[in-house]
């Protein structure tokens, strides 16, 4: 409903006349809203009109409410104290909204969730809720995704977090019970595969072949899960291909070590998206991320 078919004056003259009631000057009604005494006392006076009843008694030195006026300014202040608060709560409902970030388990586990604890020590008014999947698309959009792969099939602005390399990974004292001291012994001992359906994830064969080996390895396990294929290689049941960023906590805890000195550059790099149109606590978030990773050669 409009403000006419509400038989309301113009929001503008409104405003106009609560400030200067408010200070009982139109010279501080007009440092207030930023406008001259003289557009002030324009829009008193148009309202006077319009209602057909004087508001103001005017003196030399300032304006006085009349009874009408006090009776308008009570109600104007009341109308806008209620505005106020419902804009202050909208506002704190929005600034508490959490911020929604994808990424893959291993992703989330390893990467993310460690950072988050830093960034929250800095940004406590800003929460955020993971979606964590296996299965890229099968959920709601979220404001920020963290993916490995090609940067054109993302939605939205898209920036690089960090490339990684790839190499072999076993617990300790895996190589020593299988005699494994080159490629050509990975034929001696089993081996996880991991079976997602995300074909731009490095395998076994493609792994020895970027090295000029044949690819034989031994017999094998196989998951379709990352996290549960470093599970099973710290439990002794073969040996795993690490992404060396998303593994390295394991390394530095002794859970896993490196099998082999061979190492590859991953041919995907690890990206983040934003939604269109995401919002501000969302950006702060992303830009937070890309500056935490250290600079790659």
């Amino acid at each position: 409903m409009s403000l006419h078919k509400r038989n309301l004056p113009s929001l503008t003259s409104l405003a106009s006349f609560e400030s200067a009631a408010r200070h009982q000057s139109f010279k501080l009604a007009a440092h207030d809203l930023n406008v001259t005494p003289a557009a002030i006392s324009h829009q008193v006076k148009s309202l006077e009109s319009e209602m057909n009843i004087a508001l103001f008694t005017r003196h030399h030195r300032g304006v006085e409410l009349t009874e009408p006026g006090a009776l308008l300014f009570v109600a104007i202040q009341r109308g806008f104290d209620h505005i106020a608060e419902a804009v202050s709560q909208l506002r704190l409902r929005s600034d508490q909204e959490a911020v929604t970030i994808e990424a893959t388990t291993a992703m989330s586990s390893f990467w993310l969730t460690p950072r988050l604890s830093k960034f929250w020590a800095k940004h406590v008014d800003i929460p955020v809720a993971q979606n964590v999947t296996d299965q890229p698309g099968t959920s709601a959009p979220s404001d920020l995704h963290i993916f490995y792969g090609d940067p054109d099939i993302a939605q939205g602005d898209c920036q690089i977090l960090f490339r990684d390399r790839i190499t072999v990974l076993a617990a300790p004292g895996f190589a020593d019970r299988h005699g494994v001291t080159t490629l050509d012994d990975l034929h001696r001992c089993p081996v996880i595969h991991q079976t997602a359906s995300d074909k731009r994830w490095t395998g076994w064969q493609s792994f020895c072949e970027e090295l000029g080996h044949d690819g034989s390895v031994g017999f094998g396990h196989y998951v379709n899960n990352y996290m549960i294929a470093l599970q099973a290689a710290q439990d002794g049941m073969g040996a795993v291909l690490g992404w060396e960023t998303l593994t390295q906590h394991l390394i530095q805890d002794g859970r896993l070590v490196q099998m082999l000195p061979e190492k590859i550059d991953a041919p995907h790099a690890f990206y983040i998206s934003t939604r269109k149109h995401a919002p501000a606590a969302a950006l702060t978030l992303r830009n937070w991320l890309v500056k935490s990773v250290p600079p790659q050669g």
